[in-house]
C-alpha cells in the first residue's frame, strides 16, 4: 500500500498545497524534515500528530510527481 489516500488537497488549507490528512502539514514540509538529519523516529517523537504512514505517503507522493503521473491516474 502506498498510503496516497493520506495526501489531501483542499484550497482552504495551506493555499491548496498537498497536505497530510487535511492537517496543516504540507507535504513539502514533511519532505524537508525527512531530508534533514532527523530520523523518522525523531520526527514522529517531535510531532506526535504525524504517523509513520504519513511519512511514507509523502515520499510516495513525491515519487508519483517525479514519475509524471497523477493521483487520478492511479484511481
Amino acid at each position: 500500500m502506498n498510503h496516497l489516500e493520506r495526501i489531501t488537497i483542499n484550497p482552504e488549507i495551506c493555499h491548496g498545497k498537498p497536505c497530510v490528512r487535511g492537517m496543516r502539514w504540507p507535504v513539502e514540509v514533511v519532505l524537508d524534515l525527512l531530508s534533514s538529519d532527523m530520523t523518522k523516529d525523531e520526527i514522529l517523537e517531535d510531532h506526535p500528530e504525524l504517523e509513520k504512514e504519513d511519512l511514507i505517503a509523502c515520499l510516495n507522493y513525491a515519487k508519483l510527481l517525479l514519475s509524471g503521473k497523477s493521483i487520478q491516474e492511479l484511481a
